[in-house]
């Protein structure tokens, strides 16, 4: 039953990675991340596929090896986090363009802290 679950979340993961790739504030790699971690559990098969992709697959080697993100990757996402940032303070009312802005900080804070690989 668990394998299951884990594969349905892996696959979940994957779809919203591959909206990310489309929806420019939906992230795409920690998705794969998250799918290549859920795959672990359930499908080696699919694990496989993701750790060999060739986009894919470097990100999460070196998030799993290190915990690192490259620093293309912090710009991109601090660049959609200014984004989202823009886009509620354009289209918000107040008090909700502050949630953005608080994710940003917390998210962008803890991006910019991890690792480069």
């Amino acid at each position: 039953m668990r394998r299951h679950l884990y594969l349905i979340a892996g696959c979940l993961s994957l779809a919203l990675g591959a909206a990310g790739i489309l929806l420019p504030l939906l992230p795409t790699v920690p998705f794969m991340i998250l799918a290549a971690f859920c795959f672990a559990r359930s499908s080696p098969r699919l694990e496989a596929k993701l750790l060999d992709h060739r986009q894919f697959g470097p990100h999460i080697r070196r998030w799993r090896e290190r915990g690192a993100i490259s620093r293309r990757g912090k710009k991109a996402a601090l660049a959609a986090f200014a984004f989202s940032i823009v886009m509620a303070l354009i289209f918000s009312p107040f008090p909700w363009f502050l949630a953005p802005i608080a994710a940003a900080l917390v998210g962008g804070s803890w991006i910019w802290t991890r690792p480069e690989g």
